[in-house]
């Protein structure tokens, strides 16, 4: 068993497939969080020519593509909404969302949607479920009249990102949601009967779990704590907010010495280049597209004492994983694997030149992390 505990995870999966014992003892590590942390990331993403149960893991560390087939319902037709601890969290077509690992298969139902602050259940004539009223409003204001959606509509308007976290001082996990509207925070123990709003802060980015504390970082690059333990919810800024670039996102990570980092990534939008042959002369033009892309990366350490922020200008021996999977710090002598000073699929912050991990496929979805 402690063998197994220390192997990545594509190797851990082939020691499982020796024999019966080893077998046992894979699904052991599995079932009870065990294994070696932190892996080396993987991607997970669907395609177009597959079935709607099958996902592709890609592995950096091998560069190899593994197919698995993942349990109903088909995850071809799901959103995924985060990942972490190999976990995916994911949001099917009636908008309630699962927790699935797509190594093992395992899947866990989370609370239902209906039980979030601001989603209510609308019923027919018959008492099934058919649509669902979305409030917008926050702890301080009512930002506009609710509005109603159908069951596979909702999760477009209402999730941001969700994370899993392992809650040392309750012995278990929790799910963390940052939803609309705004950005607000919500969360869910096992056992618990229904999601728990946090408010009144909204805005939020991101979050991690550090030291029995919920850090949370919000748009502006304002970070909160939240003390979970205790029936009442203590908070705490820790941060104040800074200026702004524009239109951006911000991640908080641990990185391998215990450290925060802060990470904004401003975001411009750009025409894009209709995608085809030129029209000849005469023929309508294909119309051009938009598109986001990202202008810069600026990582700071979060300094908690003198409540400031210092500016990083290299990575140095570290990588990072950024996106709705949970943000991620590892050092590259760790992991030869993974390149050094490149924020994955993104940016070298040294050459400032556009990398990419993974040629084109015909994915469909996001890609996460995993």
């Amino acid at each position: 068993m402690d063998i197994f505990a220390l192997l990545d995870t594509p190797d851990l999966v082939r020691a499982g497939s020796v024999c019966g014992s080893w077998n046992s003892a894979y699904s052991s590590i599995c079932s009870f969080g065990q294994c070696k942390w932190p892996q080396t990331p993987c991607l997970i993403y669907t395609s177009e020519s597959a079935d709607d149960n099958v996902a592709f893991l890609h592995s950096l560390a091998e560069k190899r593509v593994y197919k698995l087939t993942l349990p109903e319902p088909p995850i071809h037709r799901r959103y995924l909404i985060g990942s972490s601890n190999v976990w995916l969290v994911t949001a099917d077509e009636c908008s309630e969302m699962h927790l699935v690992n797509p190594i093992t298969s395992e899947q866990i139902s989370l609370l239902s949607v209906t039980t979030i602050e601001q989603v209510t259940p609308i019923f027919d004539e018959n008492g099934i479920l058919c649509k669902y009223q979305f409030s917008r409003h926050t702890a301080d204001s009512v930002v506009g009249p609710p509005s109603t959606h159908s069951l596979s509509t909702l999760r477009d308007h209402l999730f941001h990102k969700a994370l899993l976290f392992f809650d040392a001082s309750a012995g278990s996990y929790m799910v963390v949601l940052i939803h609309n509207p705004f950005g607000q925070l919500s969360f869910a123990r096992l056992g618990d009967e229904k999601w728990r709003w946090l408010p009144p802060h909204s805005n939020f980015e991101d979050c991690i779990y550090k030291d029995d504390l919920l850090y949370a970082v919000t748009l502006l690059g304002q970070i909160i704590t939240f003390d979970l333990s205790g029936s009442v919810v203590t908070t705490k800024i820790i941060m104040d907010r800074k200026d702004l670039y524009g239109v951006e996102r911000v991640y908080i990570v641990q990185d391998p010495l215990g450290d925060l980092l802060l990470v904004r990534r401003p975001e411009v939008w750009v025409k894009e280049a209709p995608a085809g042959p030129r029209p000849r002369h005469g023929d309508c033009a294909s119309q051009a597209t938009f598109g986001i892309r990202t202008w810069r990366i600026a990582i700071y350490k979060v300094c908690i004492a003198s409540r400031k922020l210092q500016q990083i200008n290299s990575l140095d021996d570290h990588v990072l994983f950024l996106g709705h999977n949970q943000s991620l710090c590892f050092g590259a002598e760790e992991y030869p694997q993974l390149r050094c000073r490149l924020v994955i699929g993104m940016l070298n912050l040294k050459t400032k030149i556009m990398d990419e991990i993974v040629s084109p496929q015909p994915w469909s979805g996001s890609w996460l992390p995993c």
